[in-house]
């Protein structure tokens, strides 16, 4: 059986101490992992990607160049994050208390941005936490989220509002019906009370 392959680490990349990649990461230049961020196996992060102190990701994530993925984020298995994209964790952002003192990390309570598998985030877009989005979900590049997005769903603009569906292919579906079907795959889905789910799946 072969070993598991060693994360990859380029020169001007920095993982600090006390992070953890498992096998097979890839970390490009000038990318930063901060303390205890989780990186799961197979994941790749972007030349200038910044990784906040406990993210955590799961297996197979492709973080793309310059996303900012501040903590606390958590991002399940087959995340993609597009180049640019931003993930905040402050409420009421103020870089000093009302008497002038300047805020340190007591001075605030950190919120997080969580993505379900297979989700994709597409360039540029910024993800106001403390926000969910749901399985294989897509956001459109320079969408503004600002609350919840559900499994499959298809968001854009600003604020970011659903457009439409997708499935797990990543393709918009189209209607057809009483349902859906991806013009990828061939799936089918369906949706109930705003919700979508897959009824029969592609070849």
């Amino acid at each position: 059986m072969s070993p598991e392959p060693a994360p990859r680490i380029a020169t001007t990349a920095q993982v600090d101490d006390g992070a953890r990649l498992e096998s097979g990461v890839v970390v490009w230049e000038l990318a930063h992992v901060r303390e205890h961020a989780v990186i799961g196996a197979g994941s790749s992060l972007g030349r200038g990607a910044y990784v906040g102190p406990g993210v955590i990701l799961g297996r197979n994530c492709k973080i793309q160049n310059y996303a900012l993925i501040y903590e606390p984020a958590v991002l399940e298995d087959g995340v993609f994050v597009g180049p640019a994209v931003v993930f905040t964790n402050d409420l009421y952002p103020r870089a000093i208390n009302p008497d002038g003192s300047r805020k340190s990390g007591d001075d605030w309570h950190a919120v997080g941005v969580t993505v379900r598998t297979g989700a994709a985030i597409g360039a540029r877009a910024v993800c106001v936490a403390p926000v969910e989005i749901g399985e294989w979900a897509l956001v459109a590049a320079g969408a503004t989220v600002i609350r919840d997005v559900p499994a499959f769903a298809l968001v854009a603009g600003n604020p970011a509002r659903r457009i439409g569906w997708v499935g797990h292919a990543g393709a918009r579906l189209l209607a057809d019906g009483d349902g859906f079907h991806c013009p990828v795959s061939g799936a089918l889905y369906r949706e109930v009370d705003g919700q979508l789910s897959l009824v029969e799946s592609g070849a």
